[in-house]
């Protein structure tokens, strides 16, 4: 039986190790629940409500990690490996059970995991952000754990190495700010398979009132859906290093049979991208906007640099992170780092990139499809450059004032104002497209590699920026790259807004 916990976000508590404690099920990932002494009846220094226990929050972290082994195990068995000639992609699988490939419905490998917000002040706290909203960052995590408990459900008695291969999407449905007013559940299941990969779909429920007792996916009202994430998982054989065939999926409704064929049409369309490789030529149409933006930054540039305190050049807007890669955030069989934590950590710097741009607290809005171009081993070190890659301001309805604008052209946004309040569009604003590249340097190899590159996007209503400052924020390329970088963006946000038609009004749900 496959032996998977979901790994739970990070919190600095305000009590002792052996307080906390992790529910688990055998059908579901589980619900967080932290036991905490009486809040009034303890005059502990130890307990002090402070930030400096990091120390102790890293052991509480280790406690709910589920990896099969210490890192310990884990290197001994990596030595017993090279003496032996080889070396295995994991040190837990290091004889996989294989099976001949059968079918599994979709019920079969649903999964789910509850976030009580509401019910728990503390487990609350351990997901807000500095401005009281939901801290994407800590989701994306669970997210990503929730996603490989799924794959390994799906994939068993057969026990390969599962791993994300590329996010397709995560895009937040609608507004949920306040999130100690909700109880939420992250549920999802495989939705289509190939031979040896898989997409699988979550989703996020937001509830005011109480969780449904049983939960099941026909229980979870579409109403509810504040997030929608796809994500491809593939499956290896950790001593081949080669694809593992897994057991095909089998949609026993309609609605399943829909998203199968949607997912097995993007995967099409993801295989002639990679075919293809490359950016593709600017369209006529796109030729011009860079001529226009060539045009506007020399003009700046001519009159001594001098903009607009709403207007920044691409290369001022750049931001980096180092990060050495701790055994603590691996993967749970695996000598690699987590997905869940990359994803956290490359949202971590768009979001700085964001905010410092617009001086405001931006709003996540999704992110678009990501592949994990090589896994990130434990002892390397990870380098992440985010830069604003693209704005777009969005108007009340389709019209283009052009005081707002610090180009002397038309440009229309690509998205719209939706009519619905709880949607994140649903008034004026900026959307802001961060784009974060990352890359390895392992330490027994001097040459730096790339891992993937993320795009997330982020609205700033107009409301939300501070007084006496212009309502929107502009950025502006000055070099060729930065200009197709502008571009990709713009079709990006033109396939975001496609996306989102295809979703049921929120009026509709």
């Amino acid at each position: 039986m496959i032996r998977s916990v979901i790994r739970t976000p990070r919190f600095i508590p305000r009590l002792k190790p052996q307080q906390f404690s992790l529910l688990h099920t055998s059908n579901s990932v589980g619900q967080a629940n932290f036991h905490r002494p009486d809040e009034a009846g303890s005059n502990d220094a130890a307990d002090a409500a402070d930030a400096t226990p990091t120390i102790l929050a890293d052991q509480n972290d280790m406690q709910k990690l589920p990896n099969k082994v210490t890192w310990i195990q884990a290197i001994r068995e990596r030595e017993k490996q090279l003496a032996e000639g080889k070396v295995l992609d994991s040190y837990s699988y290091v004889n996989p059970v294989t099976t001949a490939v059968g079918e599994k419905t979709r019920e079969e490998s649903f999964t789910y995991l509850t976030l009580p917000f509401k019910d728990d002040k503390w487990l609350c706290d351990a997901y807000v952000n500095a401005s009281g909203r939901l801290r994407a960052g800590q989701l994306f995590q669970d997210l990503d754990a929730l996603a490989g408990r799924i794959a390994y459900r799906h994939c068993s008695p057969a026990e390969p190495v599962n791993v994300t291969a590329s996010v397709d999407r995560i895009y937040m449905v609608k507004k949920v700010d306040e999130i100690t007013n909700y109880n939420f559940v992250l549920a999802g299941a495989v939705t289509w398979t190939g031979r040896s990969s898989m997409e699988i779909t979550v989703k996020g429920y937001a509830f005011e009132d109480q969780i449904p007792e049983h939960i099941t996916e026909d229980a979870l009202p579409d109403e509810n859906i504040f997030l929608s994430a796809n994500f491809t998982f593939v499956a290896r054989n950790p001593i081949t290093h080669k694809s593992f065939a897994i057991n095909r999926l089998l949609p026993v409704t309609e609605g399943e049979w829909l998203d199968y064929r949607r997912a097995e049409s993007h995967n099409a369309k993801k295989k002639l991208a990679a075919k293809n490789k490359g950016m593709s030529e600017p369209s006529s149409s796109e030729s011009k906007l860079i001529y226009e933006l060539w045009k506007n930054s020399k003009s700046i540039v001519a009159n001594g640099g001098d903009k607009p305190s709403n207007v920044r050049f691409s290369n001022e807007t750049r931001v980096t992170s180092t990060l050495f890669m701790q055994p603590q955030y691996r993967n749970r069989h695996s000598y690699m780092i987590f997905g869940g934590y990359l994803l956290r950590q490359s949202f971590e710097l768009a979001y700085c990139a964001s905010a410092a741009f617009a001086s405001s607290s931006p709003r996540f809005v999704s992110l678009d499809s990501t592949t994990f171009k090589a896994p990130v081993p434990v002892g390397s070190v990870l380098s992440l450059t985010a830069s604003i890659a693209y704005t777009e301001h969005i108007h009340d309805g389709s019209k283009y004032v052009e005081a707002d604008s610090p180009f002397d052209f038309s440009l229309p946004a690509t998205n719209k104002i939706s009519p619905n309040k709880d949607a994140f569009l649903s008034e004026p604003g900026t959307l802001i497209q961060v784009k974060v590249d990352t890359t390895i340097q392992p330490l027994d190899s001097p040459k730096a590699k790339e891992s993937g590159t993320f795009i997330y996007s982020f609205f700033v209503p107009k409301s939300a920026i501070a007084e006496g400052k212009p309502g929107f924020c502009s950025v502006i390329p000055q070099t060729y790259s930065e200009m197709m970088d502008y571009v990709e963006g713009r079709r990006r946000a033109q396939d975001t807004a496609n996306y989102v038609d295809t979703l049921p009004k929120l009026g509709e749900l």
